[in-house]
């Protein structure tokens, strides 16, 4: 089975991790969570939907405990 490809990070998604101050909870999950996120975003066809997508991953790196609306225990936060 042949890897999936890396999605780069665009530097708006960038900016608005640092700004969350949600950098490190980011770089702290899998990489393919960060893969995934990063995709997911990237194929939204309007801005609103792109918009809704980021600010659900900055919600859920806050939260942690959950990974696209679904439990995840390994990110549960103390």
């Amino acid at each position: 089975m042949a890897a999936r490809a890396r999605n780069p990070m665009p530097d708006d998604v960038r900016t608005r991790l640092v700004e969350a101050d949600a950098m490190a909870d980011y770089e702290q999950r899998p990489a393919y969570q960060q893969n995934d996120y990063l995709g997911w975003i990237e194929r939204a066809k309007r801005p609103e939907t792109r918009e809704k997508r980021l600010q659900q991953m900055l919600d859920e790196l806050r939260a942690g405990g959950v990974y696209m609306k679904m439990a995840h225990a390994p990110s549960v936060k103390g």
